[in-house]
C-alpha cells in the first residue's frame, strides 16, 4: 500500500511509519513543516486552509493522527480553541480534500478518543455507548463528525478511539515513569475510577489491522479488554518499577491545578471494551496491565 500519515513525525505516527514500512508498505508524511530530512512529505497547513489537493491523488490509505496534545496544558479558553482547531479543523479540510479527490483512497483511519465517552462510573462502554458531556466528550464528537464528507463518497472510515496510552518514551506512561521511580507515585483522587488503557505494541497493532480489515468501519475502541481501576494502575505501575505508591493525589488539588481537565482526564471513569476489534478478530499481545508494563520496562 502507499499510506499518507499526518501527525507522522509524533509518538504514534513514528511507530505506525515503522510497522508499515517494515510489512513493505510506502509512507508519506502530511506535514506543517516544510521538509522532513529523509522523508517523503508534503506540506499542508491547516490553519489557513492550505493543501494541494492533485498531491493527494495515489494513495490507497491515508491516517490522520495530527492535533494538538489534549493534555499538554491546562485548558485556557485560548488552548481549547487550538485543540479545536487543530483537530476538528483540519479534519474537516483533509476530508473535504480527499471527497474530492478523482480517485479516493480505499479507507481513512482517523484518530479520535475514548473522551467521547465522559465519566460513566463502573458502566461498561462500547462502541455503541452514547456520548458523554463536556468539553472533551463534544470535542471527540465533532471531531468524529469532521470525516462524514469521506464516508458519504463511500470510503471506509475507522474512527479509532484511543485509551490511555502505555508508550516507553511518551503518552500518558512517559509522564508517570519519572514520578514512580522516584517513589512519589499514588493513586489520583479516590482511585476508584476506571482506565481504560493500551501497550504500544498493540495500539500500533490495532491500527495495522484496522488498515487492512474491510470489515473494520466506524468507531472502534482501541483499549485493552482489561480495564483497570486507577488505583490498580497506580500499585502495578509502582510495583514494576520498584517502589512503593503511597503518595496519592487528591481530587481537589487535581482541580486547583487543572480545573476542568483534571475531572475529564485523570478522574473520569471510563470502563471501555474494545468490542469491534476483538469480534474481527484481533488477537492483543499484551492483555493485562502487568504483562504491558512488563515488556515496555524490559527493552
Amino acid at each position: 500500500m502507499r499510506v499518507l500519515i499526518t501527525g507522522g513525525t509524533g509518538l504514534i505516527g513514528t511507530g505506525l511509519q515503522s510497522a508499515l514500512i517494515s510489512e513493505g508498505h510506502s509512507v508519506v508524511v502530511l506535514t506543517r513543516r516544510p521538509s522532513i530530512s529523509g522523508q517523503d512529505s508534503i506540506q499542508w497547513n491547516p490553519e489557513s486552509g492550505s493543501l494541494n489537493v492533485r498531491q493527494l491523488e495515489g494513495f490507497d490509505a491515508v491516517v490522520h493522527l495530527a492535533g494538538e496534545g489534549i493534555g499538554d496544558g491546562r485548558w485556557t479558553s485560548a488552548r481549547k480553541a487550538r485543540i479545536v482547531n487543530s483537530r476538528v479543523v483540519s479534519t474537516r479540510l483533509l476530508s473535504e480534500a480527499i471527497a474530492g479527490l478523482e480517485t479516493p483512497p480505499k479507507v481513512l483511519i482517523a484518530s479520535s478518543a475514548i473522551g467521547y465517552y465522559g465519566d460513566r462510573g463502573d458502566e461498561m462502554l462500547t462502541e455503541d455507548s452514547d456520548p458523554g458531556s463536556g468539553f472533551l466528550s463534544e470535542l471527540c464528537v465533532d471531531w468524529e463528525k469532521a470525516v462524514s464528507p469521506v464516508a458519504d463518497r463511500g470510503v471506509r472510515v475507522v474512527n479509532t478511539r484511543i485509551g490511555v496510552v502505555l508508550a516507553r518514551n511518551g503518552g500518558a506512561l512517559g509522564q508517570m515513569l519519572p514520578i514512580y521511580r522516584l517513589g512519589l507515585g499514588g493513586r489520583l483522587g479516590s482511585g476508584r475510577q476506571f482506565w481504560s488503557w493500551i501497550g504500544f505494541d498493540d495500539l500500533i497493532g490495532g491500527m495495522m489491522f484496522a488498515l487492512g480489515n474491510a470489515a473494520l468501519s466506524g468507531p472502534v475502541n482501541l483499549v485493552s479488554p482489561h480495564p483497570v481501576r486507577n488505583a490498580e494502575f497506580s500499585d502495578t505501575l509502582a510495583r514494576a518499577v520498584h517502589r512503593p505508591a503511597i503518595f496519592p493525589a487528591p481530587a481537589f488539588a487535581l482541580r486547583l491545578l487543572l480545573a476542568e481537565m483534571a475531572d475529564a482526564l485523570l478522574l473520569a471513569s471510563m470502563r471501555v471494551a474494545p468490542t469491534r476489534l476483538q469480534g474481527a478478530g484481533y488477537q492483543f499481545k499484551q492483555s493485562s496491565l502487568d504483562s504491558a508494563l512488563q515488556a515496555l520496562l524490559s527493552r
